[in-house]
């Protein structure tokens, strides 16, 4: 995206056209988290779900500023990252409810969302999971000569895990062109950070195996915007890793079975309605309000659009079929 003019009138750097484009964004992936969850209740989508509400910045400041061939990989919270690629939602929500129509053939569900063609590596299973690939795809990069930038999403639960830190050893010895970024939602699913390690500074961790980063805000997309395209823009001339470490927070639980009675245990009432008071959309709404750039006629149509988009996924998926039974060993690796 380019910087606005002083005759563009928008907010920060950017015009308003491309800030409107982050809010729609981000409404969607909101609207389209909310509708799943409906959808589970209703039994139509089996096996888990993991939410996004409140990390919308994380996607909308990041992967719009990707180019064509790059890659993306990130953990089971993986919605959000397909729709910001341009997944058809049609084909999102078709795998969610395991129809043949969806992203991974309906066999895949939640967790596993795929979508090759623009980049999308996959959603992951394991905690930390693509942490090691990305050091894969990057070095398949650098192999081949490429200008391409891996983008790997990860939560800060896994910065426990070992083979991250072996591959982030690795990232940062072989110098590979990977944007890691951490969304530190601050909950190892209900395990506080500063309960889980000994060493809370997580950014500190990248440094020690030689992958430079920072910290900053997750919960303001412009800020997101703003340290992402810096990233992305040194991995290019430099090719070497760098770790951006985004500060946010998960409204929800951590998936469906982490009721509010669950989540009693470890984080109160007041502390979810402190962090929705910060919340990226709403913020954003109302600087694009207090500058005259966003109407409320305008907002309700955009609302609307987005209604009539995720109706039409919710149709979609419902009527297509089911994968067939002799399919079930296809696209099977072991």
């Amino acid at each position: 995206m380019s910087r606005a003019t002083t005759e563009e009138a928008g907010v920060g750097d950017l015009a308003r056209a491309e800030v409107l484009e982050l809010y729609k964004l981000m409404l969607f992936t909101r609207r389209f988290e909310e509708s799943l969850y409906r959808k589970y209740r209703e039994g139509k989508i089996g096996g888990y779900l993991h939410r996004y509400d409140g990390q919308e910045a994380l996607v909308a400041g990041v992967i719009p500023q990707l180019r064509q061939g790059d890659y993306v990989l990130c953990t089971y919270r993986d919605h959000a990252h397909a729709l910001a690629l341009g997944t058809d939602p049609r084909h999102v929500m078709a795998e969610l409810m395991g129809r043949a129509t969806g992203c991974a053939g309906g066999k895949g569900g939640s967790m596993h969302l795929i979508d090759p063609e623009r980049g999308f590596l996959g959603g992951d299973g394991i905690v930390g999971g693509p942490v090691p690939i990305s050091v894969g795809v990057g070095y398949s990069v650098k192999y081949r000569g490429g200008d391409q930038v891996c983008v790997c999403y990860f939560g800060d639960g896994a910065m426990n895990q070992g083979g991250v830190h072996e591959a982030l050893n690795l990232a940062g010895l072989l110098k590979v062109p990977v944007l890691y970024i951490l969304e530190n939602n601050g909950y190892a699913m209900g395990t506080a950070v500063s309960r889980s390690t000994g060493q809370t500074d997580l950014v500190l961790k990248a440094k020690a195996h030689g992958v430079a980063g920072e910290t900053a805000d997750g919960m303001d997309v412009l800020t997101v915007h703003e340290v992402a395209g810096k990233a992305l823009g040194r991995i290019r001339e430099t090719g070497e890793p760098y770790f951006l470490e985004l500060i946010c927070y998960r409204y929800v639980g951590h998936g469906v079975a982490d009721n509010p009675q669950q989540q009693r245990f470890y984080r109160t009432e007041e502390e979810i309605e402190k962090w929705k008071r910060r919340d990226p959309i709403v913020s954003l709404r109302g600087r694009l309000q207090d500058r005259g750039l966003l109407s409320t006629e305008d907002d309700a149509a955009i609302a609307s659009a987005i209604e009539r988009r995720i109706q039409e996924a919710i149709e979609f998926a419902e009527n297509s079929p089911e994968p067939p039974l002799d399919s079930l060993y296809e696209n099977v690796f072991a």
